[in-house]
């Protein structure tokens, strides 16, 4: 696991707080994210986990705290700048066209990556063609590395659960994203599939080189593929460090096995 090179911090969560009418989402929270790394953040259901990933690619405007990428704070930003700057990110609930075949929901990743105009679009000449042509590759590329090429002109509405959450992870690379948000990529899978995903983000993580947030509540899955795990409980941190160190949290014990409170 750790023969991989860890970088610096990309992204650095500075005391965020966010609160829905008197509720209290997340309070004080503050962690980072290094280079190339897998940091997880994980905690019981309710536990502020997608409310903090929607801080993050600008769904949500924390009340307090702020976000630094790259070097570059911002308090208010909104989710096409977040992936602009390079963060891309897969949803719990699948946000897929499920009228639309595999190769082409990869496609909508690349729509942030065109350069050339509407009109030579259209009309698919010249620059726009050969574009177009660079931007198939890649989507192919992506198909191939997801092993799913036998379903590349299929409606994605018609694939079992587990190959439509590839698919959204398909349409999260094809934006060639500097760090990658997973909400839940697991959740409703059976083992097998959860063992596919797994190696899927592991070799995400090792051959394109993107540095991962995941968010899973499946904590042996994620203490077998973290570098550093955060976790979260009823909005607050109750934990962080490397898989082994978080195991052993008394805290983070209690508030799975629900003792807690």
């Amino acid at each position: 696991m750790n023969h991989k090179k860890i970088g610096d911090v990309v992204l650095d969560v500075n005391h965020i707080s966010l609160r829905f009418g008197g509720v209290n989402a997340l309070t004080d929270i503050s962690f980072d994210v290094r280079e190339h790394e897998i940091r997880s953040i994980i905690g019981p259901n309710g536990a502020g986990k997608s409310s903090m990933l929607n801080c993050i690619n600008g769904v949500y405007t924390p009340q307090e705290g702020s976000i630094t990428f790259r070097g570059q704070t911002f308090k208010h930003m909104n989710s096409r700048q977040v992936a602009e700057m390079g963060i891309a990110r897969t949803f719990q609930n699948l946000a897929l066209f499920k009228g639309m075949s595999v190769i082409d929901n990869i496609m909508t990743g690349r729509n942030m990556k065109v350069k050339s105009g509407l009109l030579l679009q259209a009309l698919r000449i010249g620059p726009a063609q050969r574009e177009e042509e660079r931007h198939r590759e890649f989507v192919e590329h992506i198909i191939d590395f997801l092993e799913i090429q036998a379903h590349r002109k299929t409606p994605v509405g018609q694939l079992p659960y587990g190959l439509q959450k590839r698919v959204d992870l398909g349409r999260a690379l094809a934006m060639e994203p500097q760090v990658l948000l997973l909400d839940e990529p697991m959740a409703g899978m059976n083992v097998e599939e959860k063992q596919d995903m797994c190696r899927f983000i592991l070799d995400v993580n090792d051959e394109f080189g993107s540095t991962i947030v995941l968010i899973e509540h499946d904590m042996g899955v994620v203490m077998d593929i973290s570098d550093r795990v955060v976790v979260l409980d009823y909005g607050k941190k109750i934990g962080d460090g490397e898989p082994e160190a978080v195991r052993n949290n008394k805290d983070v014990i209690a508030a799975y096995l629900g003792t807690s409170h």
